[in-house]
Order: C-alpha cells, then sequence, then structure tokens
C-alpha cells in the first residue's frame, strides 16, 4: 500500500510540473519585431503603432512588439526581404521597393485605376482577386492586408505644371514601376528616390518634384515650403503590403493566430478612409507654407487620361505576352473599382 501511494504521490507530482510548464508556456511572451521604413509621424505608421498596441494588449501581454520605424533596419527596399528571411517578424513594405516582384499587384499602380485609398484598398483586399492571383506572388511571407495610400499627382519646387506640355524635361520622383512609366509617357525624366530622402533631393535641386498624396507631401514628408505648386491630377496610388515572417506565424499558438487575423480582418474602409482624411490637411500644410494648388482643365484632363489608357493597354499587352494573367487581373481591379466607387470615397466626383 505503501508503494502504491508513493507511486500515486509521484504520478500526481509530475502531472502537477506538467501543468505549470504547460501554463508557463502558454503564458511566455512572443517578440515581434516589427519593420516599417517611414516615421512614426506618417499615418501609416500611426496606424501600425495602433495595431501593434491591440496586439499587446488582446493578447494579454503574450505578443510584444518591438518596433523598428522610418527605416532603421535597413533601407526601403529591403523591408519585404525582411519578413521573408526573418530579420523581422512583421513588415510593411512598398511593392515598388522591389521593381518586377509584384507585377500582377502593382497593376493597382496604373493610372486612373482607382478614385481613393478607400476604393483601391478594398479592391486589392477581395479575397478572390488575392486567393487566385496576388497572395501567390509574396512568397515566402503571410500576407496579413495590403494596402493603397489615395491618389496623388506632381508637386513641384520651382516650375508650375499647368498642361501636359509643361512635363518636358522635368525631374520627377516615382515610387513604383508603373508611376515611371506614366511620368515618361508624360514627357518628365523618372528619378527614383527613396522615401527617406524626397526632401532633401527636392531642397538640393537633384529632381524639380515629386508624384506624391497630398497626405504624403505634406504631412508625412513635411515638403511644405519646398514644393511650390501642386497639380490635383488624383491620377495614380501606390501599393504597399504588411505581412508575417512565415517561420514566426508557424509557433504563434491558435488563438494568436485567430487574434492576429481579426486584427486585419475588415479594415478595409477604416484605414482606406483614415488615408483618404488626409487629403484636406496635407493639401492645407503645403497651401499655408506659400503653395498653390493647379487643376487641369477638362480639355488637358481628357488628354491626360488619354495618355494613362494608352499606357496601360501596352503595359497589360505586355505583360499578357510574358504569360502572365494581366488581362484577368485588369479587368478584375477595373470591375471592383466601379463597383466599390458607388458606395465610397471618390476624388473624381
Amino acid at each position: 500500500m505503501k508503494l502504491a501511494r508513493s507511486y500515486i504521490a509521484a504520478a500526481l507530482a509530475a502531472l502537477v510540473a506538467v501543468g505549470i510548464s504547460a501554463g508557463a508556456q502558454a503564458q511566455q511572451k512572443i517578440e515581434m519585431k516589427l519593420a516599417y521604413f517611414v516615421g512614426d509621424h506618417h499615418a501609416m505608421a500611426q496606424w501600425l503603432v495602433k495595431w501593434s498596441e491591440r496586439l499587446e494588449k488582446d493578447s494579454g501581454g503574450r505578443i510584444a512588439v518591438k518596433r523598428f520605424p522610418a527605416a532603421q533596419m535597413g533601407p526601403t527596399p529591403g523591408h519585404y526581404d525582411f519578413a521573408r528571411t526573418g530579420q523581422a517578424d512583421a513588415s510593411w513594405f512598398l511593392h515598388g521597393g522591389t521593381p518586377g516582384r509584384f507585377p500582377l499587384t502593382e497593376i493597382i499602380n496604373l493610372p486612373f485605376m482607382a478614385g481613393s485609398a478607400e476604393i483601391g484598398i478594398k479592391v486589392i483586399n477581395d479575397a478572390e482577386l488575392r486567393a487566385k492571383y496576388l497572395d501567390s506572388e509574396h512568397k515566402g511571407v503571410k500576407v496579413l492586408l495590403l494596402f493603397t495610400h489615395q491618389p496623388g499627382g506632381p508637386h513641384t519646387t520651382k516650375k508650375p505644371i499647368r498642361t501636359l506640355d509643361d512635363f518636358k524635361g522635368m525631374r520627377l520622383r516615382f515610387a513604383s514601376p508603373t508611376v515611371r512609366d506614366f511620368v515618361q509617357a508624360l514627357g518628365a525624366t523618372p528619378v527614383g528616390v527613396p522615401p527617406t530622402e524626397i526632401a532633401e533631393q527636392l531642397a538640393k535641386g537633384t529632381i524639380d518634384g515629386a508624384f506624391m498624396d497630398y497626405g504624403g507631401a505634406g504631412i508625412a514628408f513635411k515638403l511644405g515650403g519646398i514644393v511650390k505648386y501642386s497639380t490635383e491630377l488624383y491620377a495614380y496610388m501606390t501599393s504597399f503590403g504588411l505581412a508575417l515572417n512565415e517561420d514566426f506565424w508557424g509557433k504563434l499558438s491558435p488563438d494568436l493566430k485567430k487574434l492576429v487575423l481579426d486584427s486585419t480582418t475588415g479594415k478595409e474602409k477604416e484605414i482606406g478612409a483614415a488615408w483618404d482624411a488626409l487629403d484636406v490637411p496635407g493639401k492645407k500644410a503645403l497651401m499655408d507654407s506659400g503653395g498653390e494648388a493647379i487643376r487641369f482643365t477638362e480639355a488637358e484632363s481628357a488628354r491626360l487620361r488619354k495618355i494613362g489608357a494608352e499606357l496601360s493597354a501596352k503595359h497589360i499587352k505586355e505583360m499578357d505576352a510574358k504569360g502572365l494573367p494581366a488581362s484577368a487581373v485588369y479587368q478584375r481591379m477595373r470591375g471592383l473599382s466601379e463597383q466599390h466607387a458607388k458606395t465610397s470615397k471618390n476624388f473624381w466626383n
């Protein structure tokens, strides 16, 4: 009997130890290294900060986020690979930072694809579009959400752009290959400049202007007083993504995976509306610093859209010739854009 009791006591002790160990493991903190290439004053950075703080709170402290803003982890073009290789556990990255890597996703960057960030974000997060075409371009990461900013146009330092002819001879910064081609089609010289260097290069005169949205020009990159003229084309947008390293995703418990997915699911309108809302204060910041807002005449706008349509057709044809389903993606995006324009903010109205 004594022997039996000792075995029972030992077994109970072992079970208690296992339970304590399991409980400790369940409460163990998981550090998430989050990298993004803009400073914390940027609207998207502010959303990322709030997002990471919600993860920490809603996980009961089991997820602890260490943030690396303003390209602290490395240059803008490296941010996708930071997540892919595990240097970062999560990363906000610019598709145009690695040209040619996301050709189907970047179709959203073609001229006049969507009239607002809200529409653009809804389009590229369409479940069917992502499942069939876009997610497969993002190899080696777990994509949580895709983004666009609100449509933008050129902001210049010395010479105003009042007609299409004014583009000739100007050196303008671009953010993605499709925007580069658009700048070139308009008669200007496209120049690649990292986001962190835009203000400096404009001030030095290395470039004459930058294609950008009002929120980016006026608030995120604080170009007030540097750029003097803003031509309101609302002609293009740039795309971004938020992704997790696959190994990091794999080590999360089922409840933490659900928490992370829930934190980004159904947020398209929220994020898009917030980004679109920057248009007014962004413009005000530039105008208060002595800037001038310029609008094309209807005739010039028609010429602009014709150039955009011709460029898009050429681009899609070239991609189709390479065996990519570009036409299918383009038509799907256009259809979704028209659908969401009926119920969303639209700068073209």
